[in-house]
């Protein structure tokens, strides 16, 4: 039941991990949430595969996240008629709404009436995940008159980005709304929405979702940075989505901005996913560069609750061993002396509340007494992340009588997920706060525990609890 390390590993299945038998070895490699990419593949083998992870976790015993991402708005340039087309740098070209007209080296129909909406003369539109750029010069309600400023090949349904420029688009299409329905219906625990750009579209989901699942926000648009203290308060985690980011934004301030992602995520206690080319070179090599292993390790350095592999695991050609080398990684960078001074470093004092006092406590008396596991018992997630907030020494073992909760809190630092039945008073919690820490090699006779908790038990986000118990 007790994993070694405290960041998460959220991996990605596709065609390359789509078996049982390779599923199994992910979560024996150190995965502990699966992430279901709606971008590709059907209905039926999301379901498939969402039935063998609910399966694996019946046998292992131990709580497994599944995280559904949502394909978001894809905006892409229509068809050319003659094949691919040479943009030069300095050039004029013409995009419109005229779809049934395909495209030349002039001009390219664009059936997006949103963007021309928003676009204003000074604009940049990047095409080809931002191999291409043009600048607009004139535009109107159907049209953008653009000079191209980086050139280069365009071909059919290329995707295009709108940096600095907030869009009137919904971050869900009806796609993504059936994708939802059906996402809830099999019963994911976390809903990942992309195209995020300001708060009101997680409140959009939420409303949606109504409390059947978790919600994690994308942080791939410039809009979203700037907005970014709004979209923290209303959203329940965070993925840095560095790919989409790293096209609208230059490259340069992406590792800045990633940082500041973490710290606040930290601050407020809310799961922050640190995602996208992490191990990219393992989609067809055994082993990663010596630079995306120091990404993977600065990530965990910063505090991340999780990392993610996308590609790596669900089309590359050694899945296992993705996950395997992140769990390496992850095992050797908390094993570094310097980890604990970085985390101890970045700390800051909780909000002025009960249930973050009672966290920012239990931390403070595991370290004077060092306790061997620190225990919160909770039926929304609530105590077990006021305690993961402060990122502890101790373990974390988060009780709670929902299984669904127990599955969420597998994307959480520090938290290990334990399903157990209602208790029916304090020594009653306490009692099996107790066993459960021993039971699971947490704790031997004589050592400490410290147990948080909100009275009356079962109302969300009630901490008010401290209790100090030994082991007998």
């Amino acid at each position: 039941m007790q994993r070694p390390s405290n960041a998460k590993i959220v991996a990605t299945l596709g065609p390359a991990s789509a078996d049982r038998a390779t599923i199994e070895a992910l979560v024996h490699a150190g995965a502990d949430v699966f992430r279901l990419n709606f971008s590709h593949g059907t209905h039926a083998d999301h379901q498939r595969r969402f039935g063998l992870i609910r399966s694996i976790e019946a046998d292992i015993g131990r709580p497994i996240g599944v995280l559904l991402d949502l394909q978001g708005p894809k905006l892409r340039v229509g068809t050319f008629a003659a094949g691919p087309v040479q943009l030069v740098e300095g050039a004029p070209f013409r995009l419109d709404l005229d779809r049934d007209q395909p495209g030349d080296a002039s001009r390219a129909p664009l059936p997006h009436p949103e963007i021309f909406a928003a676009l204003e003369p000074g604009a940049e539109l990047l095409l080809d995940d931002g191999r291409l750029r043009l600048r607009v010069e004139t535009c109107g309600k159907d049209f953008a008159q653009t000079t191209v400023v980086n050139g280069g090949l365009l071909s059919d349904r290329k995707g295009v980005n709108v940096p600095g420029v907030v869009l009137p688009l919904s971050a869900m299409t009806e796609k993504d709304r059936a994708d939802l329905d059906f996402g809830l219906t099999l019963g994911v625990d976390w809903i990942a929405l992309s195209f995020v750009q300001r708060a009101a579209d997680i409140a959009e989901a939420k409303a949606l979702i109504r409390g059947r699942a978790a919600v994690v926000a994308k942080l791939e648009k410039p809009a979203a940075i700037a907005g970014l203290d709004a979209i923290l308060a209303e959203t329940d985690a965070v993925m840095v989505a560095r790919g989409d980011l790293g096209v609208e934004m230059p490259a340069e301030q992406v590792p800045a901005i990633q940082k500041r992602i973490v710290r606040e995520c930290r601050r407020l206690g809310k799961p922050v996913i640190v995602a996208t080319q992490m191990l990219e070179s393992m989609v067809t090599a055994p082993v990663p560069t010596r630079a995306e292993a120091s990404d993977v390790a600065t990530a965990i350095y910063d505090g991340a609750d999780a990392v993610m592999l996308s590609a790596e695991s669900a089309s590359g050609r050694y899945p296992v061993e993705a996950v395997a080398m992140m769990d390496r990684i992850i095992a050797q960078t908390e094993a570094d002396p310097y980890y604990r001074n970085a985390i101890e470093e970045s700390h800051t004092q909780p909000p002025a509340n009960t249930p973050d006092a009672i966290g920012w406590a239990a931390r403070s008396v595991a370290g004077l007494l060092d306790v061997a596991a620190m225990v919160a018992y909770t039926c929304s997630g609530a105590s077990a992340l006021r305690m993961a907030r402060e990122r502890p020494r101790a373990p974390i073992i988060g009780m709670t009588p929902s299984r669904e909760t127990a599955r969420r809190l597998a994307l959480v630092w520090g938290v290990n997920p334990v399903v157990c039945n209602d208790v029916t008073g304090v020594d009653d919690m306490t009692e099996r706060a107790v066993s459960t820490a021993r039971n699971l090699q947490f704790a031997q006779s004589g050592q400490t525990i410290v147990i948080a908790a909100g009275l009356p038990f079962g109302t969300p986000g009630s901490t008010n609890l401290l209790r100090i118990a030994q082991v007998d």
